[in-house]
């Protein structure tokens, strides 16, 4: 095949299969008499997997992963495809606690309160299990913004503030990143609608989905090139 087949055929630019070989992830292409590339269905089957697990574990991994099944021992290669199939399972499991942990903090009242019901910021973060820095991020990135006390000026959190930081953290846990939460939360504190953040998690829940078909479909083509690379080598 030519370059440009196997461009066509993975949805690539030219450029981008030459820099793709050029970085490991396909084989170095044999080279006719006058110097032009050629490339065979293992070079089709290794873009075809990055170009899955690029979507599923992001460009940098992917290549990583599918450079190992070209350098690396056939044991190695599958350990760092497992390990990927393993942080997707764990992304998983904490979107699960936090879709519970949601639909449980949202029907948490926060009306008839009392003052002494405030919380510090020590005090909170030890509530929750984090870093008091932590909070104090959320509160520059508006997140979860704490009244301040009128004499000493330090962070005071209302059961209120309390519930935003919660489901900060549960969103935080569930690999939700701070730019969406910003557009999220001061809709949350208008409406104070726990299905907003049930449809946020069920988004996330869309994306997780995606990510593994995407790992699936790379694995395929690694299974290919895995194959293809032992009829080479029984055959030299």
């Amino acid at each position: 095949m030519r370059p440009a087949d196997v461009a066509r055929r993975a949805g690539y630019s030219v450029q981008h299969v030459r820099n793709l070989e050029r970085d490991g992830v396909l084989p170095p292409a044999s080279r006719t008499a006058t110097g032009h590339r050629t490339y065979g269905e293992v070079h089709l089957q290794s873009a075809l997997a990055y170009r899955a697990l690029a979507a599923g574990v992001g460009p940098i991994e992917a290549k990583r992963i599918v450079r190992a099944f070209h350098q690396r021992p056939t044991s190695e290669a599958l350990a760092l495809l497992d390990a990927a199939h393993a942080r997707l399972d764990a992304e998983r499991a904490e979107l699960r606690q936090a879709t519970q942990a949601a639909h449980a903090i949202a029907g948490e009242p926060i009306e008839d309160v009392r003052a002494s019901d405030a919380m510090s910021v020590s005090e909170l973060a030890a509530a929750l299990g984090v870093r008091p820095s932590t909070l104090r991020h959320w509160h520059a990135e508006a997140l979860v913004v704490p009244h301040r006390d009128p004499v000493r000026g330090t962070r005071r959190y209302t059961p209120a503030h309390v519930r935003d930081a919660r489901i900060v953290h549960q969103l935080r846990k569930a690999g939700y990143g701070i730019t969406p939460l910003r557009a999220l939360m001061p809709e949350l504190r208008r409406n104070r609608r726990g299905e907003d953040v049930v449809a946020a998690l069920a988004a996330r829940d869309v994306t997780l989905t995606a990510r593994s078909r995407a790992l699936l479909d790379g694995a395929a083509a690694l299974s290919a090139v895995l194959s293809l690379h032992g009829r080479t080598r029984s055959s030299a």
